[in-house]
Parts: structure tokens; C-alpha cells; sequence
């Protein structure tokens, strides 16, 4: 009796672990995964327009050189790996997630480059990324695909991008005991 039970409660798991998604769920998992593919575009447009907008040469060129380093490693690592889909998607390789290594690389850069509180917000939307790999309409990746995107994101970046620094110069005076100080600093 006990055997039949458990017997029946596997295959009543097993069935509904393997159901079809119905409708509202497709629909939800492909707004996800639309979703997370446009902010996979809007987030490296963002971090390289911010080097336009404040007039930072050196953040572009820091920007270019990130993201290109970011780029060779994802692919280096995907033909190195070659590691198929999760559901057995014919469309490309797993191992990392490129969307996601496009998406961190670029919040590393704007968090890097210009702080954190820039950084945060894009921390987060590059997150929702990854998730969208993860639970979009066609699975795309598994947790190790987005984890192995996060490293080399923000890995590469931060081999490339340094802080920015408005002021490079500053001039400071002091008194102390009957005693005028003036110091200079350069920063670079």
C-alpha cells in the first residue's frame, strides 16, 4: 500500500513538473525575456553615453577597451566550454551568458568610473538581466551560465576602468601654531 502511494504521488510530481506553460505563463516569460534582451542594449548605451555627456575622453576610452576585453572573454570562454543550451536550444552556447557579461560589464563601468550611487540602479538592472536568461520563454541558461556572465562582466572591467576624477589639482593652505602652510596636490 505504502509502494502505491508514493508510486502515484512520483508520477502526480513527475506530471506536473513536465506540464505544458499555459498562455498567461508563455506570455509572462517572453515580456521577461523582451525585457532583459532591450536592457541588454540600453545598459552599454548608457555607460558609454555618460562618458559623452560629462565630457569624459578618457572614461570612452576606458569604456571601449572594457567592453572589447569583455566581449573576447565571453566568446573566448563559450568555444572553450562549448557547453550546449539548457532544454536543448540549438541556437548558440551556454557557458557564460553574454547578455549578462554585456549587461555587468557595462553597471561595473558606471559603478566604477562614476560610484556607487550610479552604480546601485544599474547593479540591479543588469541583475534583472541574468534573471530573465534564467527564467525567460526559452531557458536560456542555467544559474553557473549568468554566474560565469557576472564574473567576466565585471571582471574585465575592472582590469580596465579607474575611477574619475573631475578635479585633478587641488591647492590647500593651513595655520597652525603661528605657521601658514600651502600645499599642492596632483593627482593622476
Amino acid at each position: 500500500m505504502r509502494q502505491a502511494f508514493l508510486l502515484s504521488l512520483l508520477s502526480l510530481t513527475m506530471g506536473y513538473s513536465q506540464a505544458p506553460d499555459t498562455p498567461q505563463e508563455i506570455k509572462r516569460e517572453r515580456q521577461l525575456e523582451s525585457a532583459g534582451h532591450m536592457l541588454h542594449y540600453a545598459l552599454p548605451a548608457a555607460a558609454g553615453l555618460s562618458t559623452i555627456i560629462v565630457g569624459d575622453g578618457e572614461g570612452t576610452w576606458q569604456f571601449v577597451k572594457s567592453f572589447s576585453a569583455n566581449l573576447a572573454a565571453t566568446y573566448t570562454l563559450k568555444f572553450a566550454f562549448n557547453k550546449p543550451r539548457p532544454e536543448g536550444a540549438t541556437d548558440g552556447l551556454a557557458f557564460p551568458s553574454g547578455h549578462t557579461s554585456v549587461a555587468f560589464s557595462s553597471a561595473a563601468f558606471i559603478q566604477r568610473r562614476y560610484g556607487w550611487e550610479y552604480g546601485i540602479p544599474a547593479y540591479i538592472l543588469a541583475g534583472f538581466v541574468g534573471y530573465s536568461r534564467i527564467e525567460g520563454l526559452n531557458d536560456r541558461h542555467d544559474v553557473w551560465d549568468v554566474l560565469g556572465g557576472i564574473v567576466t562582466g565585471i571582471g574585465s572591467t575592472y582590469l580596465f576602468t579607474t575611477p574619475y576624477m573631475e578635479d585633478h589639482m587641488d591647492l590647500t593652505f593651513s595655520q597652525q601654531d603661528g605657521y601658514y602652510t600651502i600645499g599642492f596636490v596632483y593627482k593622476f
